[in-house]
Order: C-alpha cells, then structure tokens, then sequence
C-alpha cells in the first residue's frame, strides 16, 4: 500500500536522466577528475623521465640494429630475441610455433620457451608490432626514419632507424608506456589509501625523489620485473580496496584473480612475491584484523589465477611445486578447520603459535612431497642460496648468485640514502604508529587473539576496518627481509615504503591529534624537506650521458655470421650466448635464464673451461653437447668481484682435487692446440674450434 499523502506518476526517461544526473555530487565529479588528471600527469611525467634517461645513457635512436641488440646484454637479449623470431616469422603463428619448438636456445634439446621463460610479453608486443605495421600498410604511413648515422673513431658508418616502425623502438616504448601507467596507478593508490590527493602527490615524489633505488627500468627495460611489477601494484590496490570495503564481490575478486594472472605469467619470482603477500595476509588474519571468510575468498582468487598460469605456462611444474601454492593449500585448510584448534586449545596465545606452526610445517611437508612426486628441482638452488645466507654453505651454483653484487646482502649506504631523503625516517614513523595502534586494539579487546566470536561487535568491526594497514606493515617487513638479503629485492622495497609515506596524509590515522590544515601544512614542509636531497638525486640521474659502443662483441658477431655454418653450435658465458643467439641466430648450449635444474648442469660443464681440470676432460664435456666452438673470454678467468668470487676459485669449491692447478682458460690463452684451434681473437673474444676426434 503507498504511503499517505504519496502517489505515482509516470516519468519520461529524459526526466529520469535529468534527476540521476542532479543526483551526482559536484564535488565528488571534481575530486575524481582532479585525480585522474594528476594521475595521467605524473604517468606522462614518469614516462618521459626514463626514456629520456634510456635515450641519454645509450644515444639509442643512432644506434644500428645490431647495436641495439648487444645494448640487451645477458638475459635480456634472450627475451628480446623471441619477439624478433615473432616479428622476422612470415606470421603470427609461424613464429609462435617457432618458439614453441625452439632448437637455438639449449641445442640439441628442443624446448617450448613459453613454458620455460616467462615470454608472453613479447608474444604480446610482437603481434601489437604486427598488426601496427599492417595498420600502417594499409594507411600508407611511414612509421619509422632511417639515417646514415658517422660514428668517428675510423668506423664505417650504420643505418640507424627510429620510429615505432623500428621493432627495437618499438618494444622499448611500449614497455616505457607500460611504466609511465605504474606511476599513474601509484598516485591513485597513495590516494586511495590515504585519503588524500596529497597524499598520492607524497608518494609519487618520494619514487621520483629515491628512483634509482625503485626502478631500473630506464637502464634494463626488458627484464621481466619490467612487464610485471605494474600488475603487482594493481593487484595490490584491488586487495587494499576488498579488505578495506570487507566487500569480496565477484566483480573484485575476478579483476584481483586478473591482476594475479598478469603479475605471474611475465616473471617466475611472482610467486615468491605472492607467498609473501598471502603469508602476511595470514598474520593479520591471525591478529584478527582480516575475516576468516573474506581470506578464503582472497585465497580462492589466488588458487584460480595459480592454475590458470599452470594451464597457460603448458604444465610448468615449478608454480604447482611453489612454496606458494602450498601455503594457498595449508592456510585454506587451517582456516576451514579452525574450531579444531580452539577445541584443543583454550587460550589465544597457544591457539596463535599453534596457527603458525601448523602454517609452516604443512607448507613445507606439502611443497617437498609434490616435489618429490613431479620430480622437480628447479627451484632448489633458491633454498641453497637463502641457506648459504645464514650458514657456511656454498656450492657453484649459489657462488654463481651470491658473487653477484645484486644478489649480495643490501649495502650499508642503502639505509643513508633512504634517511638522507627523509623516506626511511617517516615510514619508520608510520610503521610505529601502525604497529601501536594495532597492539592498542589487541588490548582494548582484551585478548592476545582476536579470532574469537565473543570480542564485541563494534570493536570487531573497527578492527576489521584497519585490516588493510596492518597487511601493509606485515608486508613492509617482509620486503625488508626480502632486500637486506638480497640488494636486488630493494626495488619491492622501496615503492612499499613510498606507499607508506602516503599515510602521513591519512586522516584515519592522525585525524584524532591533528587538524586537516595542520596536517597538510606539516606535508608540504616534509615535501620540501625531502625535495632537497631529491632533487640532488634527480640531477645526478639527468648528469647520466653515454653512447653505446662496443666494437669487440660487434666484430665477433659479424665473423660469426660470415664464417660460421648456420647450423654450428656455440657455447661460453652465459651473456654472451644471448648475444650470438640474438643477432647471429646460432644454436648454443647455455644461455642466462639460470633457473632450471638442466640449463644449470650444462652451464657446469661449459663453464669447466675456467677451472683447473684437465683438458681431456673439459674438451669431452663440451663434445657431448655438440659444441662445436667455445667463445673464451679471458675476463672471465681473471675477473674478481671479491676474494673467493673468480670462477677459478669458484670451482675450487665445486672441484677441491684439483685446486692449485693452472687454470684451464690461462693454459688456453697461450697456447689452444692440440685441442683446440683459435679461428678468431680480438682484444676481448677468442673463438675455439673443437677438434673432432680423428680430426686436427
């Protein structure tokens, strides 16, 4: 029945559209735009910061093709050289199918690189570079300049192209673009979490002011984290938004599960990056800061983008024998059977570590047994390397990572840097203010667990509205761990801590002490405070000016190609064999993607051509995988990032018999018969031939 004095009267549909329009607030229609204009802004911003910073280190635009292929120098030619074979393929499918039955890469093997290699970015940008060029066919347009380009020194002159038509142009800027969208996706999560516009504006300009310590897409743009960690920021801004709202709809959670998919498919360390998040997911769940139910479904998000990634990755069994897909497993079941743990177990604190272990014994008892039953040991040597961290351990392989500098604990000028732009001063601040504020809630309730149905209500209900912080300082520990480490790692790191930053203009955490215009005066002298040591660092980055040259490599690839049968088996260090794959198109034996099991153990045998055993020996390792010649480079054998870290001394370890011997590569410089025969030596490279048996 209608209410009294009420009656209906039939709309038209202009006027229904003229009230849902006046319905819409002003100031909400403003405050959006506003922050989508800043948005697309500071991306554009962003975007032209790194392709100029690209552009003045390289001198890119005048190089040649061949130049800009060394400039992707160890496994970023490897990557690269799969969107070429797309791109040079007479169609789509006939270089899909090449790189799906790929016999170059680890010869004689035939293997499915998208499988291996995490390469759907390029299968991405290859057909976006083909249907651009046929687009440009069809209008008739010229996309790209070419020019005779003078490189002095008595070198003959290239053919330099630039434009979008160049493929190499072409996969830089859109990787570019891809990363100016990041920045735009930043200042909308610093505003999101925050509240506040100037809150987004605090963690743009804390990445800009400490940017070479968040990126190094501007000097390495084909390195998977390159492609990836953008959809890792997304994704991350979906799971703020569904614990914050509480609200897990089916829209949310299919955009989180995509943002997943997108995150792993480019780059095999997502996972590692994922078992974190859910780990730090779990502890707040433990807290009581996230609902039991809203977690399943987060988990359950997390297991389809996982399997969906196993199904389009063909079967690739390192994700289903991840620490991460076990913990998806322990966590859920944990969850599902928790009233078993508060049947046994009265009191909170031992319901908590009971939690805990369960999490940690089941993740490992579970990741070791499928290992096992796949049999799958391509992420062993990351166990090694954590365990050669805290103990004596080491074995080549992980000297192989560890004499790396990026995989070296985090420098002791890694902190300064930080506190000399006040970053690491005020996400100090924040992480405190979050962590009391959390202990505070735990004691308001008074309980050491707030899992229990009897907490009140409303206090609950506070609680689970502070989720999303408490995740985030469990997450900033994680990645603290994570960098001191491995130096590498500070690039989730730092980007974490300029999230962070912008709870300084949060109203939900200081609104209670502080006024709205004190606060954002307090911001912007903090802004101003940060911008001297920032703009420092700017001007150190934009004082970067270089021209990529180098001749030695250019000559080899050339002889190479001029002196070599197209189907003659190369093998050597590991960058170098990107290179001779990439512009020489020639089968080799080992190549950088260091993370499979196999590719590992060739690598060991190639690489006995710089330790001390015998001739006899190495010569007949490299004839079982049909080498037909070995690049030596006498660097290699002489060069010593530390004491203990020359692949002499490496090998040491690996071979202690026969330590105190001359090395194989120094006997090799001097003389190579009757082995093996120099066909060609420049002041860095000496190709050897093997010789066949019977043969001299």
């Amino acid at each position: 029945m209608p209410a009294k004095g009420r009656t209906k009267q039939p709309v038209t549909v202009e006027q229904h559209n003229v009230k849902l329009s006046i319905a819409v607030p002003t100031g909400y229609s403003i405050r959006l735009g506003t922050i989508l204009f800043l948005a697309c802004g500071v991306g554009y911003l962003h975007w032209y910061h790194i392709s100029t910073l690209f552009e003045e280190d390289r001198h890119f635009s005048h190089l040649s093709t061949l130049e800009r292929e060394m400039a992707f120098r160890t496994e970023m030619g490897l990557y690269y050289s799969y969107f070429k074979t797309i791109v040079e393929a007479p169609s789509l499918w006939n270089g899909l199918n090449e790189i799906m039955n790929d016999r170059l890469t680890e010869y004689p093997l035939v293997i499915n690189t998208l499988k291996r290699f995490n390469v759907y970015p390029e299968v991405v940008l290859a057909s976006c570079y083909r249907i651009f060029i046929k687009m440009t066919d069809f209008f008739n347009y010229r996309p790209k300049q070419c020019y005779s380009v003078h490189r002095g020194h008595g070198l003959s002159p290239v053919l330099s192209c630039e434009g979008l038509g160049d493929p190499a142009c072409f996969y830089v800027s859109l990787i570019f673009i891809l990363n100016g969208c990041m920045m735009s996706l930043f200042f909308i999560f610093g505003t999101y979490l925050s509240g506040s516009r100037l809150g987004g504006l605090v963690t743009v300009a804390c990445f800009f002011f400490n940017h070479g310590e968040c990126t190094r897409v501007m000097w390495t743009p084909p390195l998977r984290e390159s492609f990836s960690y953008p959809f890792l920021i997304l994704q991350m801004l979906l799971l703020i938004s569904i614990l914050r709202s509480q609200n897990a709809d089916k829209k949310m959670l299919t955009a989180l599960c995509a943002a997943n998919i997108f995150f792993m498919l480019p780059w095999q360390f997502a996972q590692f990056v994922l078992l974190t998040q859910i780990s730090c997911l779990f502890a707040a769940y433990v807290l009581g800061y996230i609902d039991s139910s809203l977690l399943q479904k987060i988990l359950s998000s997390h297991m389809v983008s996982l399997l969906i990634c196993f199904v389009l990755m063909f079967g690739n069994a390192m994700l289903l024998t991840s620490y991460y897909a076990s913990s998806l497993v322990v966590i859920w079941t944990i969850i599902s059977f928790k009233n078993i743990f508060v049947k046994f177990a009265r009191s909170p604190i031992i319901i908590w570590i009971a939690e805990v272990i369960a999490w940690f014994a089941g993740t490992t008892i579970i990741k070791i047994l499928i290992s096992k039953i796949l049999g799958a040991a391509d992420d062993a040597h990351i166990g090694n390397l954590l365990k050669s961290k805290f103990t004596s351990y080491k074995d080549f392989d992980t000297l192989m990572y560890s004499c790396a500098v990026e995989f070296d604990f985090m420098l002791k000028e890694t902190p300064l840097q930080y506190t000399t732009t006040l970053l690491l001063p005020v996400v100090i601040f924040i992480f405190c203010v979050v962590g009391i504020k959390t202990l505070l809630g735990m004691w308001y309730s008074g309980k050491t667990s707030l899992q229990a149905t009897t907490v009140d209500g409303n206090k609950r209900q506070e609680l689970l509205h502070n989720g999303e912080v408490v995740y985030l300082n469990f997450q900033l520990i994680a990645f603290a761990v994570m960098a001191i480490l491995i130096m590498r790692l500070k690039l989730f790191l730092t980007p974490h801590m300029c999230l962070m930053a912008s709870l300084v203009s949060s109203k939900q955490l200081f609104g209670r002490f502080i006024k709205k215009y004190q606060q954002q005066l307090a911001v912007l002298v903090l802004l101003t405070l940060m911008a001297i040591q920032g703009s420092a660092n700017l001007q150190a980055q934009w004082s970067i000016k270089g021209e990529f040259s180098n001749l030695p490599q250019e000559e080899l690839i050339e002889w190479v190609k001029a002196r070599t049968n197209k189907d003659a088996v190369f093998a050597g260090a590991m960058p170098t064999m990107a290179s001779i794959k990439l512009s020489a198109n020639r089968p080799i034996v080992n190549h950088p993607h260091y993370e499979d099991a196999g590719l590992r153990a060739r690598t060991k045998i190639v690489y006995s051509m710089y330790s001390r055993k015998p001739v006899e020996e190495v010569k007949q390792g490299l004839l079982n995988l049909s080498v037909n010649y070995f690049i030596l480079e006498d660097s290699w054998c002489t060069r010593r990032t530390r004491p203990g870290c020359s692949m002499p001394e490496i090998w040491d370890v690996e071979d202690p018999k026969h330590a105190g011997r001359t090395p194989l590569c120094t006997k090799l410089s001097k003389e190579t018969r009757p082995h093996f025969i120099t066909v060609f030596e420049n002041d860095v490279y000496k190709v050897l031939k093997i010789v066949q048996h019977g043969h001299t």
